[in-house]
């Protein structure tokens, strides 16, 4: 029987006490599963809190199993939240680490030691979001049918996931030939990493208008170095972010796999015999995203005036009917839209806007919007400009519950959705 753990914490190091964390877990009995990203929330407190309580937390969700009983594995949570420095304090007060029971199976627990599903997680953004990243479809027993990636979605204080940028390639539109080397692209991704991306993008084709098609061997002979060396300085670290490849070639996604990746980005939307196959029997998240053709050809766009998101809505609607008679979960498929793929300027914007209409697919979502060229009518050409233009979109994506925002300037886009989230 599975069960979720919620940890958090919002004083001293506070990366370093999750991990600690997670790692006394695993040696009590409780065998760790799977890791979600790691959100940052500002602080639950009272009007008359302290200033200096007001420390924004991290936040995780550990799928797990255990022989233990609720009442054992409640234990354990104490003496570990006591070993690793927490006292008793008032109860908004900042503390080292703060571990929940959230869910239990199906069970639902009520004691004068323990309830269980937790109290208020339905209403709490910051275990939504990353519970929605391990169990999408996964509802609170007691609470009736809405899944935990609806209520993420659907929560006014909405976290998204950022997902970081790493182009190994000559040619992409906006920074290509920056990342060619393993010097560059280590110190990229550390920028990345410490500005608070938990995904790492990699791709080595560009798909932008006009991009010369690579095979798949020589992808791979681009992707191959970076990938090794990036899961070798990070893949082995409790807290580990994840690894996305930027992907059309099914041979390239299962080498991929095989170095040990979490997600497949599939540009080409999830629509080959092959690539579907490699997603049905492998246990990775999977992208897919809408286009007309990769690389974008700007004169094969969707007709002149039709409504946009209805076309997608209409390619998801067939996209999942062939999903499921291929027998994927479609838990583990996030969808794309396909900013700018397949789809003129005014498009791209009408479809931005309109992102709540995919709810109803139940499917998590991620857009790619950053410093593309829809913006030029509206945003200087250079790169400061569009970061400038794609913050303002990132922040209404977000408030219409968009699940991972993939972008070039992580720490721009952090930085805004902080004030956001503080003021929200």
């Amino acid at each position: 029987m599975p069960i979720y753990l919620g940890l958090g914490s919002n004083l001293g190091d506070r990366r370093e006490h999750l991990s600690a964390a997670v790692r006394a877990l695993a040696t009590r009995g409780i065998a760790i599963e799977r890791i979600s990203p790691v959100v940052e929330s500002p602080a639950m407190l009272p009007d008359d809190a302290p200033v200096e309580w007001n420390q924004p937390y991290l936040n995780l969700v550990l799928a797990c199993r255990t022989q233990e009983s609720p009442v054992e594995v409640l234990a354990s949570l104490k003496a570990i939240e006591r070993e690793l420095g927490r006292a008793a304090t008032a109860r908004w007060a900042p503390r080292p680490i703060d571990i929940d029971i959230l869910l239990w199976g199906e069970e639902r627990i009520a004691t004068d030691a323990l309830t269980v599903p937790h109290p208020g997680l339905a209403e709490r953004a910051f275990a939504l979001a990353p519970l929605a990243a391990l169990a999408p479809r996964l509802t609170i027993p007691g609470l009736g049918a809405a899944t935990v990636l609806a209520r993420s979605q659907r929560h006014a204080q909405h976290i998204p996931l950022w997902m970081g940028i790493v182009n190994v390639t000559p040619d992409s539109f906006s920074d290509g030939g920056k990342l060619l080397d393993w010097l560059a692209v280590d110190a990229h991704v550390d920028r990345l990493l410490e500005a608070g991306a938990e995904i790492i993008d990699v791709g080595a084709e560009s798909t932008r208008p006009g991009a010369t098609p690579l095979n798949a061997d020589t992808e791979w002979r681009r992707l191959e170095p970076v990938l090794g060396a990036l899961l070798d300085k990070h893949g082995r670290t409790t807290l580990r972010p994840q690894f996305s490849v930027d992907t059309y070639h099914p041979e390239t996604a299962r080498r991929a796999i095989g170095l040990g990746v979490d997600i497949i980005n599939d540009v080409s939307g999830l629509t080959t015999e092959a690539m579907v196959e490699l997603a049905a029997t492998s246990n990775r998240d999977f992208i897919a995203m809408h286009n007309l053709g990769v690389p974008a050809d700007p004169a094969r766009i969707l007709p002149f005036g039709s409504d946009p998101a209805a076309a997608v809505e209409h390619w998801l609607d067939e996209r999942l009917a062939e999903w499921q008679r291929a027998g994927l979960d479609t838990g583990r498929i996030v969808f794309d839209p396909g900013i700018g793929f397949g789809k003129n300027p005014l498009q791209s914007l009408k479809l931005l806007r309109d992102m709540r209409r995919f709810e109803r697919f139940g499917l998590r979502c991620v857009v790619g919007h950053s410093r593309k060229s829809f913006m030029l009518r509206f945003a200087a050409a250079g790169n400061e400009e569009r970061d400038l233009f794609t913050i303002g979109a990132s922040l209404s994506l977000c408030q219409q519950g968009v699940d991972i925002l993939r972008v070039h300037n992580v720490a721009a886009h952090v930085a805004a959705y902080r004030g956001w989230a503080h003021l929200h």
